[in-house]
């Protein structure tokens, strides 16, 4: 069967299709959701309640209704109830948190030909939200995109009996309590930096985890791991760096699990060829836009970094088109480290 490649128009589409993202970006950073909230408003008000131009405001509020984000009538613009869940903030629906992370990462994007000329990402500026409020974005953004899946993905990696987990860069603490919820009697240790932390610390203050769960701020870059742990968790990590620092953090791991205990990595993991799955190549973009060393890697490559840091036994637990496959490895009882 003949290979089907993009038309004229389709190409053109390509080209084009940042334009919703950017709408839609640009009402969330000015959190035109949450101010119009349950109301109908016009063009005016809101422009008064942002301290914006009203010509501008007039022009991305009639984009977001062609967009179908916002409903418009006799010159009134309001949230439609559908969908009011998923644009607030807060919910366990919302988009928002992502939406706003995207934008951050569209700035990296949009000088990708000035990147691959550099080998290093462009300089570009923060939103006009703030660097705390981005950083703070990239937190909630990894909750809201993980939170509805994460059951599902401890579900298909059914991980070995565990009574301490070890949650390296847990950010907030969804992976925590989906493999708490696996592993009713055991208790965990989230280790990140320390905005991530006071993130973890609020989203499990109340929860039936809260007693089960102890947090250690620190920089896995230049701090040892709480030691004790029979699994290591590590989710959306190991793309953010390269081989080497991925090497040095196995190190880590190694030396902080128990004997016997288990690693596993929860990222995108390619095909030798790198092309597949798609969703990875466009990642290793991402990656290659925003960050220093970043990237996708193959199944034999992780493999490999394991080993080197003391690991036997790794194996592709789950395969997944996603950033949901899971690699396992284990430290032996007795080794020379």
């Amino acid at each position: 069967m003949p290979e089907s490649w993009p038309d004229r128009w389709q190409l053109l589409e390509m080209a084009g299709s940042f334009r919703p993202a950017c709408v839609l970006g640009a009402a969330a950073e000015l959190d035109i959701f949450t101010c119009i909230g349950g109301r109908a408003v016009s063009a005016e008000g809101l422009a008064v309640e942002l301290e914006a131009d009203l010509r501008a405001v007039t022009v991305l509020l009639d984009a977001l209704v062609a967009l179908r984000v916002l409903r418009k009538d006799q010159g009134r613009y309001s949230v439609p109830a559908e969908i009011q869940p998923l644009l607030r903030h807060g919910t366990p629906e919302t988009v928002l948190p992502m939406v706003l992370h995207n934008m951050n990462v569209l700035r990296g994007w949009a000088q990708l030909a000035w990147t691959v000329k550099a080998g290093i990402p462009a300089p570009r500026t923060s939103s006009i939200r703030g660097p705390e409020a981005d950083r703070a974005a990239f937190v909630a953004a990894m909750h809201s995109i993980s939170g509805p899946v994460a059951d599902a993905v401890v579900a298909r990696f059914d991980p070995p009996p565990f009574t301490h987990l070890l949650d390296v860069g847990g950010a907030s603490g969804t992976w925590t309590m989906a493999l708490l919820r696996a592993m009713p009697a055991a208790r965990a240790t989230i280790f990140d930096l320390p905005h991530a932390i006071e993130q973890a610390r609020d989203r499990l203050r109340g929860t039936e985890f809260a007693a089960r769960v102890d947090f250690a701020p620190g920089d896995f870059y230049a701090d040892e791991l709480p030691a004790g742990a029979d699994l290591a968790w590590l989710s959306a990590i190991i793309h953010q760096h390269g081989r080497v620092e991925n090497r040095a953090l196995f190190g880590k791991v190694f030396r902080a699990l128990v004997p016997g205990g288990r690693i596993a990595i929860r990222d995108m993991v390619m095909e030798p060829d790198r092309t597949r799955p798609a969703f990875g190549a466009f990642f290793a973009v991402n990656m290659l836009a925003n960050t220093q060393r970043g990237g996708t890697f193959t199944f034999d490559e992780i493999a490999e970094d394991l080993q080197a840091a003391g690991f036997a036994e790794p194996e592709l637990r789950v395969k997944a088109e996603d950033m949901s496959s899971v690699v396992v490895a284990t430290k032996p009882h007795t080794s020379g480290r």
